[in-house]
């Protein structure tokens, strides 16, 4: 269901370029100084919910540095955030040892609040897919011709990274590759981890359709190991139920490419 806000509401208002509003615009009929205060109160709830697609979740502190926001400000948006279904809090993923101490809440988009930056033609694709398979003659050989698609897209897709990944140094390879992933929508980001590096995925343009056709992660995660030379892990994904699509690629260079389907390893 997408996120429409209070039936009152008028038309809804622009976020960022290229993406669909998350918050209904302010009503006409108010006063001008009322009208630019609730106008101001929307552009920065959007900036907000907007901030948690690209870095994915986030604690109030992360966002209020990132948008030069004081930390009430941005807690204020976050529970409306929270109240209209946007976006919930977690509990923090923590890598490695626990430190003593609760860990910190952090605050990704729901689905509702995800919908409402895709420009989706879900339904289309699912209903593509599905006679894709069924021509196919359904069950395993229908998985197959599902699978073969998926990885003809994404040799399609990867001959646009090829290039810059190849002119990379291999240790720059995955920061190239989140590069050319965020020009596609993907929100990716590059980061150290122990013994490797950590791909991440704030968004993904194909989630709903991913959920039930992981052949798409599975292609996905292939194309990665090939483009960077390397076996890598997919760790989570948005289409399993995770905030972040993530995957490890260790820093020892092996031969096998293998994917975990989109989740998390047993």
């Amino acid at each position: 269901m997408k996120y429409v806000g209070e039936a009152s509401q008028g038309p809804v208002a622009e976020v960022a370029a290229g993406s669909r509003p998350v918050l209904p615009a302010p009503s006409r009929g108010a006063p001008a100084p009322e009208q630019r205060a609730h106008d101001e109160q929307h552009g920065t709830r959007n900036r907000v919910a907007r901030s948690i697609l690209d870095h994915g979740p986030s604690t109030a502190a992360e966002l209020a540095v990132r948008l030069e926001l004081t930390s009430a400000a941005v807690r204020r948006h976050l529970d409306t955030l929270v109240a209209d279904g946007v976006v919930e809090a977690r509990e923090k993923r923590v890598y490695g040892a626990r430190t003593r101490g609760r860990p910190a809440r952090v605050f990704a988009l729901t689905d509702c609040g995800r919908d409402a930056f895709d420009q989706a033609y879900d339904k289309l694709a699912q209903d593509a897919l599905r006679w894709i398979a069924q021509s196919a003659g359904g069950g395993e050989m229908g998985e197959a011709a599902v699978a073969a698609f998926a990885r003809a897209r994404m040799a399609a897709q990867a001959e646009g990274y090829r290039e810059a990944l190849e002119a990379a140094a291999p240790e720059d390879r995955a920061e190239v590759l989140a590069r050319a992933l965020t020009a596609d929508g993907y929100a990716a980001t590059a980061r150290s981890a122990p013994v490797g590096e950590q791909l991440c995925q704030h968004h993904c343009p194909v989630a709903h359709v991913a959920e039930q056709f992981p052949q798409l992660c599975e292609a996905e995660t292939e194309v990665f190991s090939r483009l960077l030379g390397t076996h890598v892990q997919r760790l989570a994904t948005i289409a399993h139920g995770d905030g972040v699509c993530t995957t490890f690629i260790p820093k020892k260079t092996t031969t096998a490419s293998t994917s975990t389907a989109g989740r998390n390893p047993a």
